[in-house]
Order: structure tokens, then C-alpha cells, then sequence
């Protein structure tokens, strides 16, 4: 059911684990280029709030609560498919939880990012007449939850399945 992996240790950062538990989901009609793009835009921002989270720990503090993203699938219901992805990163302030999917919003030092990355995840879920949001523990992490219909008013000529 759940399997692990992890992004290797570097001389620049300690491994961080994968865990993934995945069900098995019917085929859901979709743009699966752009749901990818929603999928590495929040496992990329995880990876950042994991690392940011290193910097304030020890060596001995990460060994005892190592670097971690699940990622966890699940039928909603006959009609709804659900993608959590978690992180046990920094968490998001409460002052600007408001903003994350605002266009050019970001958190990223200049030159590291531009602010686009969460406001075009949430337009490309909306045009999959899905959800997204999000809860965040500052400190603890965050985790996003994706909703997307099974059946979605896609144009066949342009629809995939995944």
C-alpha cells in the first residue's frame, strides 16, 4: 500500500523521506501536464519548508524528527479523487495563509522565485472544477489537499487520463 523513498543526503542538507500511500483511484479525466505542474510546484515549496526547517535544528534534533513529505491518495467518493501532500516543515505564518495563492506572492528571497508557482496551481485545479487548500501548524508543517472530480467537463480533444 505505502512506499518509501527519500531524496539522499547531501553534504548540503540531510536525506528527506518520502512516504507514499496511495490507493488505488479510477482513471480521472484531466490535464495530467498541468495537475504534474500543481503536484512538483507543492512537493518543490515542501522541499524548501523542510530545508528552511533545518536551519534552526541540530544534527541530533533532525536524526530525532527526520525530513519527511508524505504523500497520500484517496477516493473521496464515486465521483471525487483526493491528493494530500504534508511536509513537516516550517509551517506558513497566519498573516500570510491569506495570500499564498495570490499572484507574485511570494516568500523566496529575490531571484529564488517568483510568486507564481501556487497562484497557477490554483487556477489549473480550478479548471479541473476541483479544490485546493491547505492547513498549516507554524512550526509543525503544512499539508495541501487536492480535490478533483472523476469525470470533469474537459474537451475530449484535450483530454488525458491518469
Amino acid at each position: 500500500m505505502g512506499s518509501n523513498h527519500s531524496f539522499r543526503a547531501t553534504t548540503q542538507r540531510p536525506e528527506i523521506k518520502i512516504i507514499k500511500q496511495y490507493t488505488n483511484l479510477p482513471l480521472v479525466e484531466c490535464y495530467a501536464g498541468q495537475l504534474n505542474q500543481v503536484f512538483l510546484n507543492i512537493l518543490s515549496n515542501s522541499i524548501d519548508a523542510v530545508e528552511q526547517s533545518n536551519t534552526a535544528r541540530s544534527i541530533e534534533e533532525i536524526r530525532q524528527n527526520p525530513n519527511c513529505i508524505t504523500i497520500t491518495t484517496s477516493l473521496v467518493n464515486s465521483k471525487w479523487v483526493q491528493i494530500q501532500i504534508a511536509d513537516n516543515g516550517i509551517g506558513i505564518p497566519e498573516e500570510i495563509k491569506q495570500r499564498i495563492f495570490d499572484p507574485f506572492f511570494t516568500t523566496k528571497p529575490v531571484g529564488k522565485g517568483t510568486g507564481m508557482g501556487m497562484s497557477i496551481s490554483y487556477q489549473i485545479i480550478e479548471k479541473h472544477s476541483g479544490k485546493i487548500e491547505f492547513s498549516s501548524t507554524l512550526g509543525q508543517g503544512t499539508e495541501f489537499i487536492i480535490q478533483i472530480p472523476c469525470n470533469c467537463s474537459i474537451p475530449v480533444s484535450n483530454m488525458q487520463c491518469i
